[in-house]
């Protein structure tokens, strides 16, 4: 493993007190691209992701997630959406991959075949879906922001209903996680103890 990549998994800790600090578009649009190469099931690409950065943004967001506010003082908190029906828009998804040769059209087509006989009719697996896309992304975004000299923290602790209301979100997008990021200002605790390995693994 690359010592930088252990470095950034072992230091990488979560922040709710952040300095003020201008993060420009440029540096937010490439933490989103690097987020983006996430692996998604089918290559779905089934998430959304919205940058809140303004005064009036943050206010609105902060009180949708119950006053916390790290929302205010964070550079820019991320709403990170998965999206339902991913299926159908899969051929879209995959046509730039199959204009490159990255993957034969024959496959690319049995892909979407697949897709749609399972997921069509299993709004429970469209929704494992949008989840499991949505967290990769945000891991993904996570590390891209700490390789950028930022720090961030998870934040669950949000009424959905109000983020999808508010910042007009559509039928399929589905909010997951926000991610504040930033400067870490002082009085963020260090990384939490884990528990051993021995605990968590098992041998099949």
């Amino acid at each position: 493993m690359s010592h930088i990549i252990k470095d950034m998994i072992e230091t990488r800790t979560s922040v709710s007190k952040f300095k003020s600090h201008i993060i420009n578009q440029t540096e937010i649009e490439e933490m989103i691209r690097l987020a983006t190469l996430a692996p998604s099931a089918y290559n779905f690409q089934n998430w959304k992701f919205i940058a809140v950065t303004s005064d009036d943004g943050k206010q609105i967001l902060s009180d949708a997630a119950y006053g916390q506010p790290q929302v205010i003082s964070a550079s820019v908190t991320f709403i990170i959406c998965g999206q339902l029906n991913a299926h159908r828009q899969l051929a879209d998804s995959l046509r730039s991959s199959v204009k490159e040769n990255i993957i034969p059209a024959d496959i690319a087509q049995s892909w979407v075949e697949a897709a749609n006989s399972t997921h069509e009719s299993d709004k429970g697996l469209q929704r494992d879906e949008a989840i499991r896309s949505a967290s990769l992304a945000a891991m993904t975004l996570i590390y891209a922001a700490k390789s950028m000299g930022y720090e961030s923290g998870i934040m669950g602790g949000f009424d959905a209903s109000k983020v999808a209301q508010c910042f007009h979100l559509n039928a399929d997008d589905v909010p997951v996680m926000l991610v504040p990021v930033g400067k870490a200002d002082e009085g963020n605790w260090p990384q939490k103890i884990r528990k051993p390995v021995s605990d968590v693994i098992r041998y099949a």
